[in-house]
């Protein structure tokens, strides 16, 4: 099977739809798969459900696809470097489900091991846990979470060999090992694909059996979203 699709369009081509779910990966502006948003904007898609911990800047990232006003819904942890999304929330034009951020990456990875729900003390007694159920355990509090499967994963990652094994760089790993995970779909966007048999398999962080679709994209913008230095 070739995993391999001659740009980010075609791997989206016949699998985005509209009203899907969608995990996109990242963390800020950190490991976003850059090409793979724009192809989904340019795709038309819309009334989205976008899983990420965050939905970009204005302009960037999934901030896009709050412009083209593609999504209906955010699942996220952190929004607040978007004024799209703060103006489209505060107008009851943007449906958001806040979810603390440990939370958020064991609903992912929970989600793709198909585990249905999980007890966490995060949020017992708070806002988050209001209409969830509560149990007791050893003397502790703790609220019911559901996992989450998304119908595609789009993820992000340094290397790929062409059975889709994964290799992240640094902090770009962030959220898109358990987006893979979770994904019914997950297609991958990568600088370098390297032939099977190149990676070393202690060296692999996301598995192949994970990755249905690679898109090659060797020189991404990788935009920093907040750069700061100490003076001179």
């Amino acid at each position: 099977m070739n995993k391999v699709f001659a740009s980010a369009q075609a791997a989206l081509a016949d699998i985005v739809k509209d009203g899907q779910t969608l995990a996109v990966g990242g963390f800020g502006l950190c490991g976003i798969p850059e090409a793979l948003i724009a192809a989904l904007r340019d795709s038309g898609v819309k009334n989205l459900t976008a899983i990420s911990n965050n939905a970009g800047v204005d302009g960037f990232g999934l901030g896009q696809l709050l412009t083209t006003r593609q999504i209906k819904k955010m699942i996220s942890s952190y929004v607040g470097e978007n004024k799209e999304f703060e103006r489209q929330y505060l107008a009851g034009e943007l449906e958001l489900e806040f979810t603390p951020q440990g939370t958020l990456a064991e609903k992912l990875r929970a989600g793709g091991c198909g585990i249905p729900a999980f007890f966490t003390k995060t949020g017992y007694g708070t806002l988050v846990a209001e209409g969830k159920e509560t149990r007791e355990f050893d003397g502790e509090h703790y609220v019911m979470e559901r996992s989450l499967v998304a119908d595609v994963a789009l993820v992000k990652a340094w290397k790929a060999d062409k059975a889709g094994n994964l290799v992240y760089r640094k902090t770009a790993r962030n959220f898109n090992p358990v987006c893979a995970m979770s994904g019914r779909i997950t297609v991958v966007e990568v600088e370098e694909i390297v032939e099977i048999g190149a990676l070393d398999p202690e060296n692999v962080h996301t598995p192949g059996i994970y990755v249905h679709r690679i898109v090659h994209n060797p020189t991404p913008e990788k935009r920093i979203e907040q750069r700061t230095i100490r003076q001179a």
